[in-house]
């Protein structure tokens, strides 16, 4: 190098005269639009000045060095810059320069210098700073008439700039040498430094948000100070989700102080009244008075601890207020401060203690709002960005407007409690809120049993009613004066919290679902309460989920929008749902125990790498932009975002304890930053998230409405990114905890045979589903719920046990389609049941025992009104077993509740409706019906004593709230039972004249309690009915008009057409005023007895030539009924006999236990005969075939001898001693030939639940084929019913 500076010192002037005249302007283009105008240039080896001057003279700052003395002194006089002499190894400084330019001047260094020359000026180059250099094209040094060079080419360029730090980009090319008479060729190199990290200074802009540092600070900190002029709803909402999570941290929540102004009034109401939430939650917020002086602060402090308890600070100082604008896409710069090392932090952290105390800073309160309301202007202009942001006033969407109109119109019809279901993302709360605003509502109270609801509903009104003060009832807040209370039902529901308020107090209540577990307390608590209207929400579109809220709702459905519908009226995004079989999880191996899994079993068995590669796979194959992730656990969802994340997948698990917080995960979801996230409940509902366009589901869920909330977090339309459907990825184990997924999907209970059937039709693509929906399952799964065919009041009571992860009760019991008198057959009643499914608890079990014909008389006591009903309501609202209440009280209670629900006060005599509960007339009509009812019974069952209403039934104080619950819901299952059979006859007459299309077979109410008397009039009465199949041949028939019924006596069994005790009726429903024509017809006929019971009698209606009707009996031991005018007062033609159906008809599809089946052939059961498998009826020409599948005691060979080979085709295998040539195995193989049928009973097991289990009937069979003898092995097929 010494060498070379001494050729140039000696030749400074020839070299100095031939350089610089030489046009560079080619490399200049390439190299100065990288420059800021008037940035700072470093010309380093600059020789002759040439571009020094040149960068100098277009208005850059420049400096330069040459290392050869002479040239530098000759290059000052040239130029007239202050060149200075100085080598590539003096440059120390860093960050200094916007561009470097080291055009032929590196190349002198020696081989081995070159890469540290090159560090020292990347050091001294600014970020996003530009740095050119040049060499000769070659490789290797030389040395030439006295100089060193150090030639390069691309390959030993690359190897010079791979280890630069915050390297950006490269660029390099060839070009000629620009001197006269050279013929060389020049290497150029052009780097750009990447620009400055945000790391201490955030700018905004669509790039730089400053929301996700400040949830993310949120998150970390232990305590949270702000410090704005001003916040806007907007941006507010924003922040809140987060800071609600960290006041609610446990086991120590997050010190959270907020300080804002009046200045100028900008900061709107609705964001304190918001405020006034956050300080309910733990906040403590002021607002600083500003009194004409400016207030323009916007800083916001964190601090926390580390694990060796040193303190940590952060500190945002900059120009955000809280707005949206001002956190999201505004250009806004907020300078970051870190404790240690910058003490700036402390500094801030004081001034903020001494503001907060200022005497200005005064605690935002209700009043203080309501002060500032009065005397706010706010600016007409804005002033900054965001000082003028509002939220859009919210309206009803066009499904919301259509509950509010049938809200309006069941109030006019006299209703004061109702139920609303809407799909969930609909808007239920801000339903709810819509409709308080069209009453008028004054005071409100919205009850939940959940806190987050509570929140979420608070801000949904505070949109709605900005100017209202809410308030909360729950935990140890006591809010009561108040506009909007949020309360929760186990704090509220406690008497000594209802008497502090009066009866009347609220005008308006709001009952979100809630889990049945809670379901005493609210009736308690609505009992109490006497609102001018109450409003039950659901989102679960199912009767069985919806049963107990119904009941608080008077049974009044006013208005229905389920999860199809929403899709239909494209409120909602169709979906496309896989349920995939998880394969490498058996779940029967997990511990299953009050409706859940072992958790820490679970979550062992669910995060597993076999698991995660399969998740991959599928999610890679169907997935679309942004994925929401359910997980069991915070474990499960830190593995599973590792192991997408060890996949390239951008991942993130967000939960209580994750680094992320939820809003900084949301931002990167929305802008495409993260691809999944993995949660466990944080997202399950009340966060809005559009965006979402694929749910993955890994993780089995609770219950229906779980599942729907999670799935509903993805359904909503999205207008930013114009999604078109939802992808629904669902891992569906082997066990009967995933049972619910598919009846919450389609919207409808179902019981094990109708799981089966579902599963059938989605493996043949023929579910009924809304346009661009689809529903796939693996095959694993479609056999595994084809797999559930079989009934039973056991089973069905399992299966909806396991579905709501709790014991059903009575009502879900009976929306699920189970048959009640099926039950009460085999178990004596709904308790016993219950008792013997050992789900009593011991002292439900001792009320059962002592008071068992009481509870039944309850669950069974006829109903031609729902009188009966609604008096043991009132009795258990006024705590009757404890106090038993004046006569004239109860009369009064039960007119209130009777005008609640306009239905069955319709029933009342004409007499006594323009009258109200405390007069004579209206107390003298209750006496009569149905407080006599129950006073009459033998043995007695209450009594009146002193005037009042006594239960004969004695209990201790502890017995009462549990024997309250077993009554009420028998109560609830009755009047919800009696409101169906109800509405099912208004229904029939609404459509009287419609002509149905007969299908080939059809399923018609069977109603085994109701006997239709054929003797004198016997009382009865048509509870819920079970469905029985009828094929062809009964003419047209209508299941909204036809039923089923048996006949019971003797006095029909004459004639061309005789009717048998016992026979199975079919009749037609006529209405008295419609009926037409009814001479020379079989009638069944209804009337009322003393005690209001209903009573039946079938006769043939005769007219005399005078016009005088007669009920003829066709068994002439019966005597006719002359029907007199008093008569007429009393009868009601109820149904038109049609025909008697075949037993065997009936029997199809049913659970029948052995000794009843010999009479369906008319046969009588003898032990003796009935105990094989094989019985020949000789009267009836019938084989029975009676299969037990599971044969325990016997051989593991034997055990599977008898299966279904296909839905259609049976295999069976006759007694040893059977052979094709012996009288039974000719009579089986030649039945139709001989005229004999051949009938297959089958069950699964022999025992159940200790007893002999019934047989399945599937009907007649016919022979197919046969193989082997002694015993033969026979196939047969099902009759076809087509």
């Amino acid at each position: 190098m010494q060498d070379t500076l001494s050729y140039y010192d000696s030749n400074a002037d020839d070299f100095v005269e031939s350089t610089f005249e030489v046009s560079m302007e080619d490399l200049y283009r390439e190299f100065l639009p990288q420059i800021p105008e008037g940035g700072y240039i470093l010309d380093a080896g600059c020789g002759s000045g040439r571009d020094a001057l040149f960068f100098k003279k277009n208005g850059y700052r420049v400096s330069a060095f040459d290392g050869s003395k002479a040239i530098t002194s000759l290059a000052r006089q040239k130029t007239g810059l202050p060149i200075q002499h100085r080598s590539f190894s003096d440059v120390q400084e860093t960050i200094t320069y916007d561009g470097i330019w080291a055009c032929a001047s590196l190349l002198h260094l020696p081989l081995v210098e070159v890469p540290r020359a090159i560090e020292r000026l990347w050091h001294a180059l600014k970020p996003d700073g530009v740095f050119y250099m040049s060499f000769k094209i070659g490789q290797g040094e030389r040395n030439h008439n006295g100089r060193h060079f150090t030639d390069a080419d691309e390959s030993i360029a690359e190897q010079w700039i791979q280890d630069l730090t915050d390297f950006e980009a490269c660029h390099m090319w060839r070009t000629d040498d620009q001197r006269p008479g050279r013929d060389e060729q020049w290497l150029n190199i052009l780097l750009t430094k990447a620009p400055a990290a945000h790391k201490k200074l955030t700018t905004g802009g669509k790039e730089h948000h400053f929301l996700p540092k400040l949830c993310q600070a949120i998150k970390a900190a232990d305590q949270v100070d702000m410090a704005v002029a001003f916040v806007k709803t907007t941006g507010l909402n924003l922040l809140f989700p987060d800071l609600v999570s960290a006041l609610q941290k446990t086991p120590d929540p997050t010190r959270i102080r907020i300080l804002t102004s009046d200045y100028l009034d900008i900061t709107d109401t609705e964001a304190l009244r918001k405020l006034v939430l956050l300080h309910d939650h733990g906040a403590q917020v002021r607002v600083y008075q500003s009194r004409g002086s400016s207030f323009h602060l916007k800083a916001y402090l964190f601090a926390g601890h580390v694990e060796n308890q040193q303190m940590w600070g952060r500190a945002f100082i900059g120009s955000s207020n809280i707005s949206r604008q001002a956190l999201q896409d505004g250009l806004e710069w907020n300078y970051q401060v870190d404790f240690p090392p910058d003490s700036g932090y402390l500094e801030a952290a004081s001034r903020f203690d001494e503001l907060f105390q200022h005497p200005n800073a005064v605690r935002l309160t209700d009043n203080w709002i309501d002060e500032y309301e009065k005397r706010r202007k706010p600016p007409e202009q804005s002033l900054e960005p965001g000082s003028d942001e509002k939220q859009e006033v919210p309206t009803p969407n066009d499904v919301q407007q259509e509950a509010l109109e049938a809200l309006d119109l069941t109030r006019v019809e006299g209703y004061r409690r109702g139920l609303v279901v809407l799909a969930t993302g609909l808007g239920k709360t801000w339903l709810s809120a819509f409709d308080a605003v069209q009453v008028g509502a004054r005071r409100i109270l919205f009850v939940a049993h959940r806190e987050e609801i509570l929140y979420q509903a608070a801000e949904t009104y505070l949109r709605i009613k900005p100017s209202s003060r809410v308030g909360f009832y729950m935990g140890k807040q006591r809010d009561r004066t108040v506009d909007i209370l949020c309360a929760s039902v186990q704090t509220l529901g406690k008497e000594t919290h209802l008497e502090r308020f009066d009866p009347r107090h609220f005008d308006y209540i709001v009952v979100d679902e809630f889990h049945h577990a809670a379901a005493p307390v609210y009736h308690r608590l609505l009992s109490y309460f006497a609102p001018q209207f109450l409003l039950g929400l659901t989102a679960t579109p199912d009767r069985t989920d919806r049963s107990d809220i119904l009941s608080l709702c008077d049974d009044n459905l006013v208005f229905e929008y389920p999860l199809f519908e929403g899709v239909k009226g494209q409120f909602l995004v169709p979906f496309h749902y896989y349920g995939i079989y998880d394969e490498t999880v058996d779940y029967t191996e997990i511990p299953w125990r009050n409706g859940k899994f072992d958790p820490n079993l679970l979550a062992n068995k669910l995060a597993t790498y076999g698991r995660a590669k399969h998740v991959h796979r599928v999610w890679g194959e169907q997935k679309q932009s942004r994925t929401l992730a359910f997980c069991v656990s915070r474990v499960h969802a830190d593995f599973m975002a590792d192991q997408f994340s060890r996949k390239g997948v951008r991942s993130a698990a967000v939960h209580g304890e994750s680094e992320m917080s939820r809003g900084e995960a949301l931002e990167k979801l929305e802008n495409g930053q993260l691809d999944v996230i993995f949660s466990v409940d944080l997202f399950n509902e009340g966060v809005d998230l559009p965006a979402i366009d694929t749910v993955l589901l890994l993780r089995p869920t609770e219950s229906k409405i779980l599942f729907l909330q999670q799935i509903g977090r993805g359904l909503r339309k999205s207008a930013a990114t114009g999604k078109d459907k939802l992808v629904i990825l669902d891992f569906v184990g082997n066990h009967q905890s995933f049972l619910h997924k598919p009846q919450a999907l389609i919207g409808q209970a179902m019981n094990h045979r109708q799981l089966a059937e579902f599963a059938r039709k989605a493996e043949k693509n023929q579910l009924e589903l809304p346009d661009g929906c689809f529903i796939n399952y693996d095959l694993a799964v479609i056999d595994f719920l084809k797999g559930l065919d079989h009934q039973g009041a056991e089973k069905d009571y399992q299966v909806l046990k396991d579905t709501l992860g709790r014991r059903p009760t009575l009502t879900e019991y009976y929306h699920f389609g189970a048959s009640i008198a099926k039950t009460r057959k085999l178990h004596g009643s709904w308790f016993g049941l219950v008792r013997d499914m050992n789900d009593l608890t011991e002292i439900e079990s001792e009320l059962l025992s002592r008071y068992e014909s009481f509870l039944l008389e309850v669950e069974t006591t006829s109903m031609s009104k729902s009188f009966k009903m609604i008096l043991l309501d009132a009795f258990q609202q006024l705590d009757g077993w404890r106090s038993p209440p004046k006569l004239s009280k109860l009369a009064q209670t039960s007119w209130e509740t009777l005008k609640r629900r306009p239905r069955l006060y319709q029933e009342i005599a004409s007499s006594v409706k323009g009258v109200d509960g405390s007069s004579p007339q209206w107390q003298q009509y209750w006496k009569k019906n149905p407080v006599d009812h129950w006073t009459n019974k033998s043995p007695a069952i209450f009594e009146i004593e002193n005037d009042q209403f006594k239960p004969v039934v004695v209990l201790e104080n502890e017995q009462i709230p549990p024997f309250e619950e077993m009554v009420q819901e028998l109560i609830d299952y009755r009047l919800a039972s009696y409101e169906a059979r109800q509405s099912s006859k208004q229904e029939q007459q609404s459509v009287e004249n419609v002509v149905p299309i007969t299908p080939s077979e059809t399923e018609l109410p069977y109603f085994p309690s109701l006997k239709i008397a054929c003797g004198h009039f016997r009382s009865s009465n048509a509870e819920e009915p079970e469905y029985r199949s009828i094929g062809l041949g009964h003419g047209r028939i209508e299941p909204n008009r036809h039923f089923i019924a048996r006949a019971s006596g003797n006095s029909m069994n004459g004639g061309k057409q005789p009717i048998q005790d016992g026979d199975y009726l079919l009749l037609e429903q006529i209405n008295p005023n419609q009926a037409g024509s009814i001479t020379g017809k079989t009638l069944a006929i209804e009337r009322l007895d003393d005690t209001g019971d209903t009573q039946y009698l079938l006769r043939t209606v005769r007219k005399s030539p005078v016009g005088e009707y007669r009920l003829e009996a066709a068994n002439p031991e019966y005597e006719d009924i002359i029907v007199t005018p008093a008569l007429i007062e009393q009868f009601r033609t109820f149904a038109r006999f049609c025909e008697i159906i075949d037993p065997l008809e009936m029997a199809l599809g049913q659970e029948i236990p052995r000794e009843e089946i010999p009479e369906l052939f008319g046969a009588t059961f003898n032990p003796g005969n009935w105990q094989s498998g094989h019985v020949f009826l000789k009267d009836a020409n019938a084989h029975i075939l009676l299969v037990t599948l599971n044969k325990q005691g016997k051989g593991a060979q034997h055990r599977y001898v008898d299966h279904w080979i296909d839905e259609q085709t049976f295999h069976w295998q006759s007694q040893n001693s059977t052979t094709p040539q012996s009288k039974r195995g000719r009579e089986l193989i030649e039945h139709k030939k001989l005229g004999l049928s051949v009938h297959l009973f089958v069950r699964e097991n022999k025992l159940r639940n200790g007893k002999a289990a019934p047989f399945t009937y599937f009907g007649p069979v016919e022979y197919q084929s046969h193989e082997g003898s002694s015993p033969m092995s026979v196939i047969f097929r099902l009759n076809s019913t087509d």
